[in-house]
């Protein structure tokens, strides 16, 4: 086997594992915010989560007139996440909160620890 092929096969097993990584924390975002999930275990509870858009939220009429949200995850979890509307705004909220920290613990690295980055720098 040559090293490109285990190079190309290391490189792919990291990126899914990133992919995967972020779905998870996503999931547990919409969990935090209130989104009730249902395992997906019938094959006809599969084929509809995999009919619906995959993670991604989808608003969806309720049987009461109120919009809810779906979240579908056919491949990793099997399951769909479902929240109301106060739901989907605390998801937004947390959703933010999540993106602010991500950014201030950027700012805040010592980016000098890795010597220059070329003639812009």
């Amino acid at each position: 086997m040559s090293k490109a092929v285990i190079l190309f096969g290391v490189i792919a097993l990291l990126a899914s594992a990133g992919c995967a990584s972020t779905v998870e924390d996503n999931e547990r975002t919409l969990a935090a915010a209130g989104f009730q999930m249902k395992f997906a275990t019938t094959p006809e509870q599969i084929a509809k989560a995999e009919a619906l858009p995959q993670r991604t939220l989808t608003p969806t009429p309720g049987p009461d007139g109120a919009n809810r949200f779906v979240y579908a995850d056919a491949k990793y979890c099997k399951c769909v996440y479902v929240g109301t509307e106060k739901a989907y705004d605390r998801y937004q909220k947390l959703s933010v909160k999540k993106q602010i920290a991500e950014n201030q613990e950027m700012a805040s690295m010592n980016w000098g620890a890795w010597g220059g980055w070329g003639p812009w720098y």
